[in-house]
């Protein structure tokens, strides 16, 4: 029996793929109705189970014998279908578990999608069916289907004409419409489906299950998501590195990515949505492919299908073919603004090119004119030389209109098919419309067929992403201590940075001093020049208050300046509680970076890093990952921003230290893990990143308290 705790992701869903009984709670003889739609697919389409209608009134059930109650049928069936009023529904959920049921699928609505009222009718059932040890999928949803035995817990509209023939493709849908859609239109494409799960509310079973049942079931080579939002990050993010390790490549789309959007995911699901950076982010370090369109979502689910994992491809560089001169620079410029690369062909291809077809332009978009499709063995040397080149890139090939035309269809058909045989190994691509059935002759020989050049492109993109699955590191893991942190951290950036230092962050030496005289003080002891700041809880942008002064060089600008700063503050905050200036070292050269932690609703602590300064905010040059990251990660994180060049060493500059700015990263997001239930944000701005092998300073830090720390009120 399962505790009252959430169950692992994924565990307990064999009830609903692999049950050999099934009861229909609500059953009816109409088959329009919810509960008629199910008893009439598992029957129309052969399941071979027991299906056991439970109606009050008992009798016949469209032929079948009906029970008054799941405690009278013959057997426990493994599976419950509950299609009843929602005010119904828990006694039926606590009679499933009274009987040993082991998953119960709710398809009725009225529950936390209708308010507050429903939210605590949702919250019992969840709680009835923890008791008794069941998953229960839903409510509000469109159930699941195993389509390679034909079971069938679902009503939905897409299996009433058709069931999908049984494949390798596993779908997980938030949305029962848009998962339902998606398994009818991959069927359409000839693709075959694995598992279907629609999630709904989400009261116990959740997106997060419905990866893990996929990465773990034999039949499923890909798993293809729809999401709304996540409840549970750490289950989210636990599904998809089992998918990584199990090599099941995961490709969604996440829908609600602009503010209008994820305001309407949340009113749909009542659940907190997330930054939608932050799912990128997420979505990249477990090697997920985010689409951003439906189409993207087929085209690519579709090629990654028929490549299987083992074809995917592992590198950017493409080789471009078309018959017209003008489509290949639309290829190219597509290809590149992608993240494709073009390598340069071989002289020895290019000589075998001009063999095949005597006036091909042989650089890479090659022009390979009307004649490459001449006759088959034309094009079928012409190709043969592109798959023996040694750049090994992916063979991307434009039929503009050649399938329209059945004497060029017959000769691509040949030249492809053969190739096929020639070079199973090697990786080609078509970009064409149609027609369909062409389409599917091409597909049968395992090439995928993209419909125009932006689809081609961004496929393959994401095909690569795919393909490099295998290559990922493992995310990096706080198992540390999470302890309080010393309330003065929130004074203050003099604290701040104190506790950052003590975390291993560079910091200068600095000190807080009461006047005047104490500043000169200890402007001689740091050494002229030296920078002055207000020091103040109350005040975190000081530069715009007129708190900070620079490039203090005698004793005489430092009182001065001590004497302004502390009038500003009064004039410009008047209830700020001050706590003196802060005394520090004017520091000089090398690049400017930002770096801190902000709390992501969905996945808690998230580290950030980009260009910094007094324009951080207006460029929003950044990179994001939720903490904690390696130093590798944030490596990676830094060498991925557009101002990665000016740390780099750009127009004759130094290299800047970007291996002590990546440790610098690192230590914060570790500090921000440790310390994650009482600092909310932390900000570092700027960091001042020095020539390479000198480190780095953190010049300006803030931290921000959670809303239960006792520093927040």
């Amino acid at each position: 029996m399962l505790t009252q705790v959430q169950a692992a992701p994924g565990a307990g869903l064999d009830a609903f793929f692999k049950a050999t009984a099934v009861a229909v709670i609500g059953a009816s003889d109409d088959v329009t109705k919810i509960g008629g739609r199910p008893i009439q697919l598992l029957r129309k389409y052969g399941w071979a189970g027991a299906i056991y209608p439970i109606n009050p009134k008992g009798g016949t059930i469209q032929d079948l014998p009906a029970y008054a109650s799941i405690l009278d049928t013959p057997t426990a069936p493994e599976l419950a279908i509950v299609a009843v009023p929602a005010q119904a529904t828990l006694q039926a959920v606590r009679d499933c578990g009274s009987r040993g049921v082991r998953g119960v699928i709710v398809l009725s609505t009225g529950f936390a999608e209708a308010g507050p009222e429903g939210a605590a009718l949702q919250a019992e059932l969840v709680q009835a069916a923890r008791h008794h040890g069941m998953r229960l999928l839903g409510p509000n949803c469109l159930g699941a289907v195993n389509v390679t035995d034909r079971l069938v817990g679902s009503f939905s509209i897409a299996l009433e004409q058709s069931m999908p023939p049984a494949g390798q493709v596993g779908i997980v849908s938030q949305s029962g419409n848009i998962g339902s859609f998606t398994m009818r239109t991959m069927a359409d494409r000839g693709l075959g489906v694995s598992r279907f799960i629609a999630t709904g509310n989400e009261a116990d079973v959740d997106v997060a299950d419905g990866i893990a049942a996929l990465a773990e079931d034999p039949a499923t080579r890909i798993i293809l998501c729809c999401m709304e939002t996540c409840r549970h990050a750490g289950r989210l993010i636990e599904a998809l590195d089992l998918a990584r390790r199990h090599k099941k490549p995961v490709i969604v789309l996440k829908i609600g990515a602009t503010d209008e959007g994820q305001a309407a995911a949340a009113s749909h699901t009542g659940a907190l949505t997330g930054s939608d950076a932050v799912f990128d982010a997420v979505f990249r370090r477990y090697g997920v492919l985010r689409v951003r369109s439906f189409e993207e979502l087929l085209d690519v689910g579709h090629a990654a299908t028929l490549l299987g994992a083992e074809r995917l491809p592992t590198t950017d560089a493409v080789t471009l073919v078309a018959a017209s001169g003008g489509f290949g620079i639309m290829m190219a410029d597509a290809m590149v603004e992608a993240g494709m690369t073009l390598p340069q062909l071989a002289d020895t291809t290019k000589a075998r090119i001009r063999e095949a077809v005597p006036t091909a332009g042989t650089n890479n978009p090659v022009d390979a004119s009307a004649q490459m499709s001449a006759r088959p063995d034309i094009l079928l040397k012409m190709l043969t030389a592109l798959q023996d080149d040694a750049s090994g890139s992916t063979l991307v090939l434009l039929l503009a209109l050649s399938l329209h035309n059945p004497r060029l269809r017959g000769v691509y058909l040949e030249a492809l098919t053969k190739i096929r045989a020639s070079h199973p190994d090697r990786l080609m691509v078509l970009i064409s419309s149609g027609p369909a059935d062409a389409v599917a002759e091409i597909n049968a020989l395992g090439i995928p067929v993209f419909p125009s050049i932006p689809a081609a492109a961004t496929g393959l993109a994401g095909l690569v992403r795919l393909g490099q699955l295998a290559a990922l590191p493992p995310a990096a893991a706080y198992g540390g201590p999470v302890d309080a942190v010393d309330p003065a951290v929130f004074r203050n950036e003099f604290h701040a940075k104190k506790a950052l230092a003590a975390a291993g962050i560079s910091v200068p030496r600095e000190e807080i001093v009461g006047s005047a005289d104490e500043a000169v003080r200890s402007a001689r002891a740091t050494g002229y020049p030296v920078v002055l700041k207000i020091a103040s809880e109350d005040i975190a942008h000081k530069t715009e208050i007129g708190g900070v002064a620079l490039d203090l060089r005698d004793d005489d600008a430092v009182r001065e300046a001590h004497a302004r700063i502390m009038a500003n503050a009064r004039q410009h905050a008047p209830e700020a509680r001050l706590d003196g200036v802060l005394v520090a070292p004017m520091v000089r050269g090398g690049v400017e970076l930002i770096a801190g932690v902000s709390r992501d609703p969905v996945f808690g602590p998230v580290v950030m890093v980009g260009l910094g300064g007094i324009y951080a905010e207006i460029f929003k040059d950044v990179a994001v990952q939720v903490a904690p990251v390696s130093e590798d990660e944030a490596l990676r994180m830094i060498r991925g921003l557009k101002m990665f060049p000016l740390l780099d060493g750009a127009r004759g500059q130094a290299k800047a230290d970007v291996a002590a700015a990546a440790r610098t990263v690192a230590r914060l997001s570790e500090f921000a893990c440790r310390h994650a239930a009482d600092v909310a944000e932390i900000d570092m701005n700027p960091i001042l990143v020095k020539r390479e092998g000198e480190g780095v300073l953190v010049l300006d830090a803030l931290m921000v308290p959670t809303a239960s720390h006792p520093s927040a009120h």
